[in-house]
């Protein structure tokens, strides 16, 4: 099993946009074979000291069953066709890819 954190840096005002775009995407993922877990999150304040907030920011939670899960995964079609969708919104996007220890 491995986890996958995304973190999508999106352009100001865009946020909605690209939630709007990643939730329709959504079903399909899960139909995915090994997808366990695809989900968009976003800030909340919890008052914590080393809380950094981002409003322009979104972070995918994802779990698969195996990173060949993953790769096949990025490569789908409702992948491209989503990665073409958000090409002109997402500023940058930084990947973390975790097993447990």
């Amino acid at each position: 099993m491995i986890h996958v954190i995304a973190t999508a840096r999106i352009k100001p005002g865009k946020v909605s946009e690209f939630i709007d775009i990643f939730k329709a995407n959504v079903p399909s993922v899960l139909e995915e074979e090994g997808c366990v877990e695809y989900l968009p999150a976003v800030d909340v304040d919890a008052s914590l000291p080393p809380q950094h907030l981002d409003e322009n920011v979104v972070t995918v939670i994802e779990k698969w069953e195996s990173v060949e899960a993953l790769h096949t995964h990025l490569q789908s079609p409702h992948m491209m066709t989503y990665r073409e969708q958000v090409k002109d919104i997402v500023e940058d996007v930084s990947l973390k890819v975790l097993r447990e220890a």
